[in-house]
């Protein structure tokens, strides 16, 4: 489900990946509307993993949901023109680019010629023009020598595109920002953003640029243990997992409490000549913390434990798989309002998501789904660049546009019938 805070701004997304669509999404989320620009057949990333029986990507279609799809020959002159009007149309809405695809005919410079106060916003890989992407960022970051049991000759890649999401958000609030900015002073903007510098400004934002410099050491790996307090996993009775966290002396307090080991507690510090009230200590400590308490989940079958954490406010999670999440966790359904079932073509009736945001109060409208290629390619010069209906059938005829009969895989959906009147 969406916002509509960005009613008044029109981006047109030329992208792949991960990083611009997201972005993209995020700015339809909160209400803009989004154009993709789509090659005729899809692009590189149209049918990537995982997919469907009938080829249908459910990463693509995640990645663009909200969005109306503009399909277009980019390798012509005419269709690169169509694109850059697009971009450049006059409406106050419009003059808003969006991507990860640097290519001279879409330019800042070129497309000022047209349009003064366009905004721009490039993703890019490297800040020193090199090709990257998130996993080459990440293992230039450092936390592959720190994630799990990782090492400097031993590095550890986590799943999670942290880089590409970190910089969708940060572009998307750019953009939003730019828009707002041009709104009040009627100023342009040139934006880029890099993959990398997001990295290492994160590693800066979190001390840890500082404290290879100041403090002249790595981060250590700690396996699943909490850096600077108290957290680890435990396992319990029937075969499960939870982690626990101790980080404020408030959630300290309450494990404790909960696993009523504070007489032990009190022999620890004795012993050890520590005040466990100090979250720094209470890190050094860990092992003996744990030691503690591996006792009381053992004995305890996790939905035991359960009860007794959420009686005395201990800050804890399961470990549960996608599935399991699916099944098991009512924040992933749709009882939760960030949550709604999407019907798409190529995929069926699924749960997914609008923006995490929640204003409180307010009803918010229904997400699209993620379109077909080329599904809004007519309303698109007919409503947005105002061209004639007879004009926008001759680029049909000569191949410069498309519209969804054209997608690869309308012919293993239910034919062209199945997405007529899918617009959003």
């Amino acid at each position: 489900m969406n916002l509509d805070f960005l009613g008044g701004l029109r981006v047109v997304e030329s992208s792949a990946f991960i990083a611009a669509p997201l972005a993209g999404m995020t700015l339809a989320q909160f209400g803009a509307d989004v154009i993709r620009i789509d090659m005729i057949g899809g692009g590189i990333d149209y049918q990537r993993m995982p997919v469907m029986e009938q080829g249908r990507s459910l990463y693509w279609t995640g990645l663009n949901k909200g969005k109306r799809s503009f399909a277009v020959d980019i390798r012509s002159g005419e269709g690169r023109e169509l694109v850059q009007a697009l971009v450049t149309e006059r409406a106050p809405a419009g003059g808003v680019l969006l991507t990860n695809i640097g290519v001279p005919w879409l330019s800042h410079a070129v497309l000022a010629e047209r349009r003064a106060d366009v905004i721009t916003c490039t993703i890019e890989g490297s800040s020193d023009g090199r090709n990257a992407v998130d996993y080459t960022v990440n293992c230039a970051s450092g936390f592959p020598a720190i994630t799990g049991r990782g090492s400097a000759q031993r590095p550890v890649n986590h799943v999670l595109p942290a880089w590409d999401l970190a910089c969708a958000y940060q572009a998307a609030f750019a953009v939003a920002a730019a828009g707002w900015r041009r709104a009040s002073t009627g100023r342009g903007a040139e934006l880029r953003l890099a993959l990398s510098d997001v990295a290492f400004s994160t590693l800066s934002h979190l001390g840890m640029l500082a404290e290879a410099e100041l403090l002249h050491r790595d981060r250590p790996s700690l396996g699943n243990d909490l850096y600077g307090a108290f957290g680890r996993d435990f396992g319990t009775a029937d075969g499960k997992r939870l982690f626990v966290a101790a980080i404020s002396l408030g959630q300290w307090r309450s494990l404790v409490q909960a696993c009523e080991l504070g007489a032990d507690v009190d022999r620890l510090q004795r012993e050890l000549g520590v005040d466990l009230a100090r979250e720094e200590e209470r890190h050094a400590a860990r092992a003996r913390i744990a030691q503690l308490l591996e006792p009381w989940f053992a004995a305890r079958s996790l939905a035991q434990a359960a009860r007794v954490l959420d009686a005395n406010s201990v800050c804890w999670g399961p470990y549960q798989t996608v599935r399991e999440a699916l099944a098991n966790d009512a924040r992933v359904s749709d009882r939760n309002p960030v949550f709604e079932r999407l019907d798409t073509v190529g995929v069926g009736p699924h749960l997914a998501a609008g923006t995490p945001v929640r204003e409180q109060g307010l009803a918010r409208g229904a997400t699209p789904p993620a379109p077909l290629l080329g599904q809004h390619t007519d309303e698109i010069l007919l409503e947005v660049l105002g061209l004639g209906s007879a004009a926008v059938g001759e680029l049909h005829d000569r191949g410069i546009v498309a519209g969804p009969e054209r997608d690869p895989l309308a012919g293993r959906q239910a034919g062209a019938a199945a997405f007529e009147g899918r617009a959003p």
